[in-house]
């Protein structure tokens, strides 16, 4: 009895222990596959993504429409215009402005 308790007790914990994940992401190396190349204002810095690699922007951008995006933010449109982009805002490298989609949660 004594061996089939010591049993039953090393089995849950070896279960428990084989079902702790350690997930790390860094938002320098995170990757989306099927993403367009863009600029993303994402928790208050702006990221670029390149070939499904997000990483931070390192420097100010200009967009085949001339629009410049700013490492802070802001965007200087051709014809002058400024505005800041917001959170969830991207841009693609065209320089269509555009809502980042937003997976949201499954209700039970």
């Amino acid at each position: 009895m004594k061996k089939l308790m010591i049993l039953a007790v090393a089995f849950t914990l070896g279960t428990g222990v084989y079902a702790q994940e350690k997930k790390e992401t860094k938002p320098e190396k995170m990757e989306h596959s099927g993403m367009k190349d863009c600029v993303m204002m994402k928790d208050g810095k702006m990221m670029v993504m390149k070939g499904g690699k997000t990483g931070m922007m390192e420097k100010d951008m200009t967009m085949k429409n001339g629009a410049t995006v700013m490492k802070d933010g802001t965007v200087k449109m051709k014809d002058g215009k400024t505005m800041t982009m917001k959170e969830g805002d991207m841009m693609d490298m065209s320089g269509k402005m555009e809502k980042m989609k937003t997976e949201k949660p499954a209700h039970k």
